[in-house]
C-alpha cells in the first residue's frame, strides 16, 4: 500500500441580492427599470443594481507519507515531511463598488524528525566494582543526535483589486477621470526551525528560530514580464528579512545524586539566550535596523539535610521513640551489683539515646531544608544596527553582531565603540534613538528549622535589585564623519532587601516628640562625614565650624543614608556600610553592601502532647513571626556627576559643596511588622475556640529631597472566641427565655479588638515632630449563628466601632451596628 494520506476539502457559494428599487433612483421600481431598457442594456441594469458575492476554496492539509512498519524512525525518512496548499478566491460587486476581488494562495511544506533519545554509557562495563562511589562515572552517558528536529515553510500571498463604481447621474456627463484601481497584497515568506538535543540525561539543549520575510513586488497588477521576473527573482532569494527571533535554552541537572556525600543536594543550572532582529522602515533605511538581546541565568539549589542524618545511627535513633525495654536491660545489674554484659549485639541495632542525648541530637539536626533560587536576567535593544541577518541571525562575511551578542551577552562600550569603527552603527545626522539595557536580579532562600516535634521555625530572605540604563550612540560630526559619543547615560531602577530592624522597634515613641533614635541619626551624619572625606581622595579633609567636612554637609545623601541606616538598625556609624560610587556595568549595584537578612515564621504546636493539656483542648497552637524589609526605589543617576580622575569617588560639587554622587535616592523605607508578635490559637474539647495575638509594625520612610522623616507605628490586641454547640433531634439545645429546645448547629462568636495606629513627621535639624495622622480604634463584635434548615441561615449580630483621631480633625465617632440576617440558599 502506498500509505499517502491526501486530506481535501474544497467549497463554493454565490450569494446574489437584489433591491426591489433601483439604486439610483430610489422612486423607480427595479423590474420598471429594466423593463424599459432594451438589448444588453436590461443586463448592464440588473448586475449594476444587484450585491454578489462568490467565494471559491479547496485546500489540501498536512499531505504526508505514512510509515506502514514498525522501525524507528530515520532522519532522512520521507514520512517525516508534510505538504499543505489553500486556495482562496473571492469576488464581489454591488452598486458602489464596481469591481473587488481577493485572492489567497498558501502553501508549506515541513519536515519533523521525533525521536526517544539513546544514550551511549561508554564506562558501564568498563567498570566493574559495585560502589556508589564510581557511580557518577559508571553513569556517565552521551546521546550523540538530537531528539528533534524540525522544519517548516510557510509562504502566503495576497492579491486584492477594488474598484469603485462610477454611479450616473441623470444629466451630468460622465467625468473624464476615471477612478484608479486600489491593491491589496502582500508576499510572504516564514521559516521556523526547531532542535531539541538532550545531551545527556541530565542536560539538554532547545533552540527555536523564526525568520519573517517579504516579497517585494511591483506596484499594480503583475500584468508585464519585467514586473514578473522581478518577483521570481525576489522569490529565490527567499525574499527580504523583516524579523528573525531566535531563543536557546541549555538546562543541567547537576549530578550530586551519584555522589554519595552530595546525594542530598539537589542543583540545576538554566541559562537562556534571545536574539531578535527587526528591519529597518522602507522610509528610513539610513537608520538602521535594530537588535535585541536577552539572557537569563537561573540556579536552583534544594538541600535535604535530612538524608545527611539518616547516613548516622545515632541520628536516625533520636528520630525514633525511646525505647524503655532495651534501656531497662542495658540497666540490668547481676547479684554483685555489677552490670551484666550483653550476650548478643546485632550490628544493624540502632543505639538507645538518652534524655540529653536526645536533647542535643534533635538541637543538631533542627535543620531540616534549604532552598535557593537565584536569578539574573539581562536586556540590551541597540538601534541603528547596518547589517543585516544570516543564518542563525549572524552575516558571516562581516561578522556581525557575533556569536557572542546572539547567544547573551551583554555589549558594553567597547562593544559599541568597536561595532561602530567596523560600520555596524548607521552614521546618519537624524539618528536620535537610545540604546537600552535592563538587569534584574533576584534572590529567593528559605530554610526550614525544627529543633524539636512540632516547633517549626520557616525561615525566608528575599533581595531584588533591578536597573535600567540608556544613551544616546551616535556619530557626532556632520556628514558622518565617524566620531561616535557616548552621549547622556542614564541609568534607574530598584532595590529591595529583607532585613532587621527591630532594635529599635520597641523604643518609647510620642508622635508629637522627636525620638532618641532620631537623635542618634542626626547625631550618626558627623561620624559618616569623617568617614566619607577620609575615604574620597578628592575631598581636602577641611572640616567646618559646624563639624562637618568639605564635600560632605549635614544633608549630602551620602551621609543621610547609612547615618539612617546605622541609627534606625542600631548599628555601628563607624562600621555601617557606605554606598557604592561607580557604575562599571550594568550588573554594578551601588547597594551590595547592605546584605539581606531573614525574616522568620514560628509555630509550635506540641503543649497538647501533655496528658493535662490534652484533657482540655484539642489543639493549642502558638505562633510568632517577623516580616522586615528595606527598600531603596526610584533611585536614578546624576547627569553632572564626574569622575576626574577615574579613581570611583565623584568629584564634582553641586552649589551646596556636596559631592555629587552617581546615583541619587530619592527615598529609603524600611518597613518591619511583627506579625504576631505573639498568638495563641485554642480549641478547647468542648468545641468553644479562642485566639489571641498582639502585633506590631512599624514604617520608616525618609525623603531626601526635604529631609523628613515619616515613622507611622502601629499596636494591636485581637481576641476572637467562638464556640459550636451541636444540635441533637432528641432533647436539643436549651437557651435562656426561649421555650422551643433547638434542634441544629448554633455558633456563638465574638471578636474584640483594639488598634493604635500613629503617624509623625520630623524634619531634620529641627526639634519640633508633627503629628500628620492617626487614631485609636476599638471594636466589638457579638454574634449568633443558627441554621434553621440545609436551606434557611439566621445571624444576630451587633458591631460598635469606636474611633479616636490623634489629630483635631474628624472628631471621636462611635458607629454600632445591630441586625438580624436571613440568608436562604436556592442552589440545588
Amino acid at each position: 500500500k502506498a500509505a499517502i494520506s491526501i486530506p481535501f476539502y474544497a467549497s463554493y457559494s454565490q450569494t446574489i441580492s437584489s433591491p426591489k428599487y433601483d439604486p439610483y433612483d430610489q422612486d423607480v421600481k427595479l423590474k420598471d427599470k429594466i423593463a424599459a431598457a432594451s438589448g444588453s442594456a436590461k443586463d448592464s441594469i440588473r448586475k449594476e443594481a444587484e450585491d454578489f458575492t462568490s467565494i471559491k476554496t479547496f485546500n489540501f492539509t498536512n499531505v504526508r507519507k505514512n510509515k506502514t512498519n514498525n522501525k524507528k524512525p530515520q532522519i532522512w525518512d520521507i514520512s517525516n515531511l508534510d505538504f499543505s496548499y489553500s486556495y482562496f478566491k473571492q469576488e464581489k460587486h454591488n452598486p458602489l463598488i464596481q469591481n473587488d476581488e481577493v485572492t489567497r494562495h498558501r502553501g508549506g511544506i515541513g519536515y519533523n524528525f521525533n525521536t526517544s533519545p539513546k544514550y551511549f554509557e561508554p564506562f558501564r562495563k568498563l567498570i566493574k566494582l559495585r560502589t556508589r562511589w564510581l557511580d557518577f562515572i559508571k553513569e556517565f552517558n552521551i546521546n550523540p543526535r538530537p531528539s528533534l528536529l524540525s522544519f517548516r515553510a510557510d509562504i502566503n500571498r495576497q492579491f486584492g483589486a477594488t474598484r469603485a463604481r462610477e454611479v450616473p447621474i441623470p444629466g451630468v456627463p460622465p467625468s473624464p477621470y476615471a477612478i484608479p484601481e486600489t491593491y491589496d497584497k502582500y508576499f510572504t515568506f516564514d521559516r521556523i526551525y526547531n532542535m531539541r538535543w538532550d545531551i545527556t540525561k541530565s542536560m539538554n539543549i532547545d533552540f527555536t528560530a523564526t525568520n519573517n520575510a517579504r516579497i517585494d513586488e511591483p506596484a499594480g497588477r503583475l500584468n508585464t514580464k519585467a514586473k514578473k521576473d522581478t518577483v521570481k527573482t525576489n522569490f529565490w532569494k527567499f525574499g527580504r528579512n523583516t524579523l528573525y527571533n531566535q531563543r536557546a535554552t541549555f538546562s543541567y541537572n547537576l549530578p550530586t545524586g551519584k555522589i554519595p556525600l552530595l546525594s542530598w543536594i539537589n542543583a540545576t543550572a538554566n541559562y537562556e539566550a534571545g536574539y531578535r532582529w527587526i528591519g529597518a522602515s522602507r522610509l528610513a533605511v539610513d537608520l538602521g535596523n535594530t537588535i535585541e538581546n536577552s539572557q537569563s541565568r537561573q540556579l536552583n539549589g534544594q538541600f535535604d539535610f535530612t538524608r545527611i542524618y539518616s547516613l548516622f545511627k545515632f541520628f536516625r535513633a533520636i528520630g525514633l521513640p525511646r525505647n524503655k525495654d532495651l534501656a531497662d536491660q542495658q540497666q540490668q545489674k547481676d547479684s554483685t551489683g555489677k552490670k551484666q554484659k550483653a550476650k548478643i549485639k546485632d550490628p544493624n541495632a540502632l543505639p538507645n539515646p538518652g534524655t540529653i542525648a536526645r536533647v542535643f541530637g534533635k538541637l543538631i539536626t533542627s535543620l531540616k531544608s534549604i532552598n535557593v533560587n537565584y536569578n539574573e536576567t539581562f536586556n540590551t535593544r541597540l538601534p541603528g544596527f547596518l547589517d543585516s541577518t544570516k543564518s542563525l541571525g549572524n552575516n558571516w562575511k562581516s561578522g556581525a553582531p557575533g556569536l557572542g551578542f546572539i547567544f547573551g551577552q551583554q555589549p558594553d562600550s567597547n562593544w559599541l565603540n568597536n561595532a561602530a569603527q567596523k560600520g555596524w552603527i548607521t552614521r546618519s545626522e537624524n539618528f536620535n534613538y537610545l540604546f537600552q539595557q535592563n538587569y534584574t536580579q533576584t534572590l529567593a532562600a528559605d530554610a526550614r528549622v525544627e529543633p524539636f516535634r512540632d516547633f517549626v521555625i520557616d525561615v525566608n530572605l528575599r533581595k531584588s535589585f533591578s536597573k535600567n540604563y540608556n544613551e544616546l550612540f551616535k556619530d557626532t560630526l556632520p556628514g558622518g564623519g565617524g566620531r561616535f559619543q557616548h552621549l547622556n547615560p542614564y541609568s534607574n531602577g530598584g532595590f529591595d532587601i529583607t532585613y532587621i530592624a527591630m532594635k529599635t522597634l520597641f523604643t518609647d515613641f510620642n508622635p508629637t516628640k522627636v525620638s532618641a533614635t532620631f537623635k542618634q541619626f542626626e547625631a550618626n551624619r558627623v561620624i559618616l562625614s569623617k568617614r566619607l572625606s577620609d575615604a574620597n581622595p578628592y575631598a581636602t579633609k577641611v572640616q567646618g565650624a559646624d563639624g562637618y567636612y568639605e564635600g560632605y554637609s549635614r544633608y549630602a545623601q551620602d551621609v543621610l543614608i547609612p547615618a539612617f541606616i546605622a541609627a534606625y538598625t542600631g548599628k555601628d556609624p563607624n562600621s555601617v556600610k557606605l554606598l557604592g560610587q561607580t557604575n562599571g556595568n550594568i550588573r554594578t549595584n551601588p547597594f551590595k553592601g547592605l546584605i539581606p537578612m531573614p525574616n522568620w515564621k514560628i509555630n509550635y504546636n506540641g503543649l497538647t502532647s501533655i496528658p493535662a493539656m490534652a484533657k482540655i483542648f484539642t489543639n493549642f497552637s502558638l505562633s510568632h513571626g517577623y516580616t522586615g524589609n528595606l527598600s531603596m526605589n526610584g533611585y536614578n543617576s546624576a547627569l553632572n556627576f564626574e569622575d576626574r580622575f577615574r579613581l570611583l569617588w565623584p568629584s564634582f560639587q553641586n552649589k551646596e559643596g556636596n559631592f555629587i554622587p552617581y546615583f541619587l535616592v530619592p527615598n529609603v523605607t524600611i518597613h518591619e511588622e511583627f506579625a504576631p508578635l505573639f498568638g495563641v490559637d485554642m480549641l478547647f474539647v468542648n468545641q468553644m475556640s479562642a485566639k489571641v495575638e498582639y502585633k506590631k509594625s512599624r514604617t520608616l520612610s525618609l525623603s531626601l529631597v526635604d529631609y523628613q522623616l515619616s515613622e507611622m507605628r502601629s499596636t494591636e490586641y485581637s481576641i476572637r472566641a467562638g464556640w459550636r454547640k451541636r444540635g441533637k433531634k432528641e432533647g436539643g439545645i436549651k437557651l435562656p427565655f426561649v421555650k422551643k429546645k433547638l434542634t441544629n448547629d448554633l455558633n456563638l462568636s465574638l471578636d474584640i479588638t483594639y488598634r493604635d495606629d500613629a503617624t509623625a513627621n520630623t524634619r531634620l535639624d529641627n526639634d519640633a515632630a508633627f503629628t500628620t495622622a492617626g487614631q485609636k480604634v476599638w471594636f466589638i463584635n457579638p454574634a449568633i449563628d443558627y441554621v434553621l434548615s440545609n436551606r434557611v441561615n439566621i445571624r444576630f449580630y451587633f458591631e460598635q466601632r469606636r474611633v479616636k483621631s490623634y489629630i483635631s480633625n474628624p472628631p471621636p465617632s462611635v458607629v454600632t451596628r445591630a441586625g438580624l440576617q436571613l440568608r436562604i440558599s436556592l442552589a440545588q
